[in-house]
């Protein structure tokens, strides 16, 4: 019996496997940097070769709106422009808020940078040129960052500088500065900062297992994550305490078993509240404001800020005035030791007056800290 002869197609036949997500998104990335007036999801699935072989349009707009989320949760802005005629809505990228800006340094001959690109809407890049000693700061400061010992900011530090590195002599240039900056006692589990930013990148309840350093002791509390800041060397959770109905910040350090509610991972479990902006809540804390525990009002009596010297005023300046009594102020305090401590770096120029929890640890400081010079003066040789 004759062999069947067996037909051999004009072109290769697509491979029935699944297109690799990243191939996925760099096909997205290409075509909507292609075109500056962005694409209809139509024109995406001529554009994109996965969307394409997709059996019908509800799995390609599925899988659409899935890449769109996760590369948006990654930091790439793709905006969805309404069209009000009727049409479909477009989706774009806008080059300036993907690309890094032409980047050069100003040397005695003039600016010296990499070459422009016209095309792919690289010419719409701007520029920006940095002094050498500019340029200085920019390493000095990442080596720094290196140094506080936490890993997620080490290897942000490092990408960024290899960003930089395309267009930028960063090898060449050393921080001139010799400043090392001193490690926290006890730094952040990068496990818990990883699932920490996943929740938040998806916007889902964690329930975790903190240790509370005012009553020494851990339980586990389930939190609606606003965002992650760094401050004074460690980094903190801002986000509601479901239990308390109340917005808490969290020192991650203190931070373990960390779970993320899994379930419908396509809906959000909560919504940030508009007026809550991250930069402006971390700008404003302070030492002793950075607590889990119930906050108490503390009213403190300054010496008159008219003779007092600049780090006293700077430091009546933290308070709120108190209508009536121009030398008093009054303070937001989760942590009575921490601002005790403040107060008494003052040098007896601030008084707390209440409440009686803090005063007692304003005491106590300061019958402690005159015990220890009262010991070695008697100790002194005369």
């Amino acid at each position: 019996m004759a062999n069947k002869p067996v037909p051999v197609p004009d072109r290769p036949q697509r491979s029935q496997r699944a297109t690799p997500k990243i191939q996925r998104w760099i096909d997205i990335l290409a075509a909507l940097l292609r075109h500056r007036f962005g694409l209809t999801m139509e024109q995406l699935v001529e554009e994109v070769p996965a969307y394409a072989s997709a059996a019908a349009d509800s799995a390609r707009a599925r899988m659409f709106e899935r890449d769109k989320k996760e590369l948006r949760g990654l930091g790439v802005p793709i905006e969805t422009v309404s069209v009000d005629d009727g049409e479909s809505a477009r989706y774009r990228l806008r080059a300036n808020d993907f690309y890094l800006p032409y980047l050069s340094v100003v040397g005695p001959a003039g600016r010296v940078g990499a070459r422009r690109v016209n095309r792919d809407g690289y010419r719409a890049l701007q520029s920006l040129a940095f002094e050498p000693d500019e340029l200085t700061l920019v390493i000095d400061a990442a080596a720094r960052t290196r140094q506080l010992g936490d890993p997620s900011l080490a290897a942000d530090a490092i990408s960024a500088l290899r960003k930089l590195a395309f267009d930028l002599p960063v090898d060449s240039a050393t921080a001139e500065s010799g400043t090392v900056i001193a490690r926290p006692h006890a730094a952040a589990d990068p496990g818990a900062l990883e699932s920490l930013g996943e929740a938040l990148r998806a916007r889902k309840r964690v329930v975790f297992q903190y240790h509370s350093m005012s009553r020494d002791s851990s339980s586990y509390r389930t939190v609606e994550p606003y965002g992650l800041f760094f401050l004074g060397g460690h980094w903190y959770l801002a986000g509601r305490d479901t239990d308390r109905d109340a917005l808490r910040n969290f020192r991650v350090s203190r931070v373990s078993a960390v779970t993320m509610n899994s379930k419908r991972m396509e809906t959000h479990d909560f919504a940030i509240p508009a007026g809550f902006v991250l930069a402006e809540h971390a700008r404003s804390r302070q030492a002793w404001e950075l607590g889990d525990g119930d906050a108490e009002m503390a009213l403190v009596e300054f010496d008159d800020t008219s003779t007092a010297t600049g780090a006293v005023n700077a430091a009546a300046a933290l308070g709120s005035p108190v209508p009536g009594a121009p030398m008093r102020r009054v303070f937001i305090v989760r942590r009575n030791r921490v601002f005790a401590r403040w107060l008494l770096s003052l040098g007896g120029a601030a008084r707390p007056l209440s409440p009686p929890t803090v005063l007692e640890e304003f005491n106590s400081l300061l019958t402690a800290t005159l015990a220890q010079y009262q010991d070695r003066a008697a100790g002194s040789p005369k």
